[in-house]
C-alpha cells in the first residue's frame, strides 16, 4: 500500500524531470521501484458475465407412437438472431398433420416438439430487423415446426400480423387450413361456377373450409360423412349433397347425383379407404387432389389409370412460405380483412 502511494506521487508530480522526481524519494525507495517497473505483472482478463438462460415448457417427442409418448418438459431458448423473432404463443393450432409426424407417417429427426400453427406476442426480435417489432400479434403456419411451446424462435417471414379483429383462438384454427383450402381451391384445381366437386371428411377442419369456400365460388359440393351429425354439420357448411358412406356406397351415390357424369375433382384428405372409389368418381379430365392419410396410404396404382380418362393428381405442399401481404396469392390474405375478392 506505501509503494502504491509513493508511486501515485511519482506519477503525479509536478516536476518534469524523471531525475529530480527520483532524487525526491529515498534511495531505498529509488531501488524498491527500480525493481517493481522491471517486473511484468500478469494482466487479468475480464470477459462479460453470461447472459440467463432462459427456460420455457414445450411437448417433446423423443420415440414415436400414441399420445403417451407427449412430454411437457422445460427446454431452454436463446435470443432471435439476424432475420428471426421470437413469439411467445397465445393459442396453438393443433392438426391432423401433428399426429402423423408423432407416429411416423412424415419423418423427422428425434427428438422434436410438434406443432405446425400458432397465434403469439412478439417478445424479441434479431438484430436489425425492420418491418417486425415487440408487442406485435402475429400468426405464423408451416415451417418451422415447433409450435407446442411457450416460446418459440422462427424466421420473421413466416410471420404475418393479426388485425385486432380477429380472436386469437379462431386466427390460430384457420391458418394452416385456411391455407391449406386455399391452395386446393385456387390451385391445385381452381374452381369456378358450374363446377361440381366431392369433398371426403365434409365436416372436418379443412374439408369444412372447402364446403363453405366452394359453396360460395358457385360450385355444386357433394360431401360424404361417417354419421347424422356430421351430415348436419356438412349441410350447414354449404355442401349441397351430403352422403353417410357408413350408410350408403359413395360410388354409387356420387354417379347418382352427377348422372353419370362424375365430379370435376375430388378432394380427399382420407386416403386408403377412399382412394380407388375417388378414381371413379371422377369426369374425364377430372382432378383427383389428394391431401392425407387418415386411414393409411393408398395403395399403388398404375399410371395407366389415370391416364384412360386424362386424370391429373396435383396435391398441395404441406410446408408455405407467406408472400407478401399484398399479393393477390398470397394464401392468407383471404382470411383475414385485407383480402380481395379477386384472388
Amino acid at each position: 500500500m506505501i509503494l502504491m502511494k509513493n508511486l501515485a506521487v511519482l506519477v503525479n508530480s509536478r516536476f518534469t524531470s524523471p531525475r529530480r522526481q527520483l532524487l525526491l524519494l529515498p534511495v531505498s525507495k529509488i531501488r524498491l521501484l527500480t525493481a517493481l517497473l522491471h517486473v511484468k505483472l500478469p494482466i487479468r482478463a475480464f470477459t462479460a458475465a453470461p447472459a440467463p438462460v432462459k427456460m420455457v415448457k414445450a411437448v417433446i417427442i423423443r420415440e414415436l407412437g400414441g399420445p403417451e409418448v407427449l412430454k411437457w418438459e422445460d427446454v431452454e431458448i436463446g435470443e432471435p438472431k439476424e432475420g428471426e423473432i421470437r413469439v411467445k404463443n397465445k393459442a396453438i393450432g393443433v392438426n391432423f398433420i401433428d399426429v402423423y409426424y408423432r407416429k411416423g407417417v412424415y419423418k423427422t429427426d428425434l427428438p422434436f416438439t410438434p406443432g405446425r400453427e400458432a397465434v403469439g406476442i412478439v417478445t424479441a426480435v434479431g438484430p436489425g430487423l425492420t418491418g417486425r417489432k415487440v408487442g406485435d400479434v402475429v400468426a405464423y403456419a408451416g415451417d418451422p415446426m415447433g409450435s407446442y411451446a411457450e416460446e418459440q424462435i422462427l424466421p420473421a417471414s413466416v410471420a404475418i400480423p393479426v388485425p385486432s379483429s380477429v380472436d386469437f383462438n379462431v386466427a390460430a384454427s384457420i391458418m394452416l387450413k385456411g391455407m391449406t383450402a386455399h391452395i386446393l381451391l385456387r390451385r391445385c384445381f381452381k374452381v369456378e361456377p358450374g363446377h361440381t366437386i366431392l369433398v371426403h371428411a365434409a365436416a372436418g377442419g379443412v374439408g369444412s373450409l372447402l364446403c363453405q369456400w366452394a359453396n360460395a365460388l358457385g360450385a355444386t359440393v357433394i360431401g360424404t360423412v361417417s354419421n347424422e351429425e356430421k351430415a348436419v354439420q356438412a349441410k350447414e357448411d354449404g355442401c349441397h349433397h351430403v352422403i353417410n358412406y357408413t350408410k350408403e356406397d359413395f360410388v354409387t351415390s356420387v354417379n347418382n347425383i352427377t348422372s353419370g357424369k362424375g365430379v370435376h375433382a375430388v378432394y380427399d384428405s382420407v386416403g386408403k379407404d377412399t382412394f380407388q372409389g375417388s378414381l371413379q368418381c371422377l369426369a374425364s379430365r377430372g382432378y383427383m387432389v389428394s391431401f392425407g392419410q387418415s386411414s393409411g396410404l393408398p395403395d399403388p396404382i398404375p399410371i395407366t389409370d389415370l391416364a384412360s380418362k386424362s386424370f391429373s393428381s396435383p396435391g398441395p405442399p404441406l410446408c408455405i412460405t407467406p408472400q407478401p401481404e399484398t399479393s393477390c396469392s398470397n394464401p392468407q390474405a383471404r382470411f383475414f380483412p385485407s383480402c380481395r375478392p379477386e384472388c
